[in-house]
């Protein structure tokens, strides 16, 4: 009883306004974690966080933190020191001055490539909704197969995001310029054969499901994608806050009818490529905190959030880098 008092003083102390129950339960929700999953993720046992679900026994303070420190990241109030954010982005960007050139290594290292068109074509199918699992990509994409047990638009998918990479990756050793007809050419080849608006801007007005952030008229969508390239094609001095500006800004303007968020991606490779930083990861099991840090950089103008993400995306790539070499 001692315990559940001090508990219940420390949520008013620090203004908590839902309980932990109710936060397992928010973060059960968006995630679709199973409790099994959740209480790996937390470093407990099933039965303990059981028992707090149930509210038959609460976390001691440092597990609850851990929990509090989810649900901030689940709901983008999670804060990030300035100081420590630019320290990691140093990092990030002095891990990519050991390559002479990593476009060249992923292109010359056919285990390299083959793994950054693997896993970046799973994820970002998969976080749009696919339903293919990693190996049944990879069958498609390495192998030809075709899958008797999936629909031809997602093996389709799969193809298009393979054969548009391979363009990218090839275009980039030519060219840095990353121009309005880079876009639309990138499109035309992701949704070949799958949308009759291949390679052509909408022509109606579209909402992003599950968000409140609001896309541009389409009216104004061709002003607003040159002044979007136009920053596009600049190099500035801080090459991640660019990525994450860019790409807020991308999705809101929603330039197609399909395919934006899987562009919107191919856009942040480039950008990360031109600066010899190796493609972003962003794993479809991160997608809830990909989007709700996107939702914010969109509704506040504070990018902090997706900036960090986009670091650690950064570092993931570096490891497949690193471990393939």
């Amino acid at each position: 009883m001692l315990f559940v008092n001090i508990y219940k003083l420390y949520r008013v102390m620090y203004n908590y306004s839902m309980t932990i129950k109710e936060q397992l339960s928010f973060i059960q929700k968006v995630t679709g974690f199973s409790q099994e999953r959740l209480a790996q993720k937390l470093g407990v046992t099933f039965s303990t966080l059981n028992s707090w679900i149930n509210e038959r026994s609460y976390p001691r303070l440092q597990a609850q933190e851990r929990v509090e420190l989810l649900y901030k990241e689940m709901t983008g109030q999670k804060e990030i020191p300035k100081n420590i954010l630019e320290a990691k982005k140093e990092f990030v960007l002095e891990k990519g001055k050991k390559f002479s050139s990593i476009l060249e290594v992923i292109l010359k290292n056919k285990d390299i490539n083959d793994q950054f068109l693997l896993s970046l074509t799973y994820n970002t199918n998969s976080i749009e909704g696919s339903t293919l699992t990693e190996p049944e990509t990879a069958a498609i994409l390495f192998q030809n197969v075709a899958l008797p047990n999936k629909t031809l638009i997602e093996q389709m998918e799969a193809k298009n995001h393979q054969a548009a990479l391979n363009y990218l990756l090839n275009y980039l050793q030519h060219s840095i310029l990353i121009n309005e007809a880079l876009v639309l050419r990138l499109h035309g080849m992701l949704m070949n054969g799958i949308h009759g608006d291949a390679g052509l801007y909408r022509r109606h007005a579209v909402r992003i499901v599950g968000s409140n952030v609001p896309t541009s008229n389409y009216l104004k969508i061709q002003k607003l994608m040159t002044g979007l390239t136009d920053k596009l094609s600049q190099f500035e001095e801080d090459p991640i806050g660019q990525i994450a500006q860019v790409h807020s800004q991308f999705e809101q303007i929603h330039p197609f009818a399909d395919g934006n968020g899987r562009i919107g991606r191919l856009l942040m490779h480039a950008m990360a490529l031109r600066v010899n930083l190796p493609p972003v990861s962003v794993a479809q099991e991160k997608k809830m905190f990909y989007y709700t840090y996107l939702s914010k950089s969109q509704l506040s103008g504070d990018s902090s959030l997706l900036e960090d993400f986009i670091c650690d995306g950064l570092l993931q790539s570096f490891k497949t880098l690193e471990r393939e070499l």
